[in-house]
């Protein structure tokens, strides 16, 4: 006898996958204006694009998460890793939302043109004010240290999951053939 694996719906598992591939992008193009390669008009915008996509699709998530409830969580969690689980997905959903929404502002208090790939030009979040650029400055970089701890925390999680415990949660947000998990049986029985 075997349980089937239970799954996330597919949009879920879509956009899941699209943010993970644009927060690095977002990550990397961001550190690399800041420690590597300077800031370069085609490296901004990349950086402002990709950020205005995590933005979009941090909104779709958290109403997708509201209106529809995942799988369960196994019952081999223990109440502090539901609550570790619970609080680090909140956490990076807000800083999801937040990050993008603070870039926006801190480029629009700098006087500066959110100008987006294809020449989509965003309006100003707030006004020109470089003393409030200059509070927003260190806090989009503080936050972006905290969305790559989170991020980072999250992939280590799954891959504890996926390659210790080998319990199928990363196959709750993959593609392909649904396979059977043996169950295995209890010691009373």
């Amino acid at each position: 006898m075997g349980t089937e694996i239970v799954r996330f719906d597919a949009l879920t598992r879509v956009v899941h996958w699209l943010m993970a591939a644009l927060v690095v992008t977002a990550l990397v193009a961001g550190a690399g204006m800041v420690h590597w390669w300077g800031e370069s008009a085609a490296l901004r915008t990349l950086h402002m694009t990709v950020g205005v996509g995590v933005l979009v699709f941090a909104l779709v998530r958290v109403v997708n998460r509201v209106l529809r409830r995942g799988p369960g969580a196994f019952a081999r969690l223990g109440p502090v890793e539901r609550w570790l689980a619970g609080a680090s997905e909140i956490l990076m959903y807000a800083l999801l939302l937040a990050q993008p929404l603070i870039g926006w502002a801190m480029v629009s208090a700098s006087g500066g043109e959110v100008q987006l790939a294809g020449g989509v030009e965003l309006p100003a979040l707030v006004p020109a004010d470089w003393q409030l650029y200059e509070r927003l400055r260190p806090l989009h970089t503080y936050f972006g240290y905290a969305l790559l701890a989170v991020f980072t925390a999250h992939i280590c999680a799954i891959a504890f999951h996926a390659l210790v415990l080998r319990d199928g949660l990363l196959s709750r947000m993959l593609f392909g053939r649904k396979r059977v998990a043996p169950v295995r049986a209890s010691v009373d029985e």
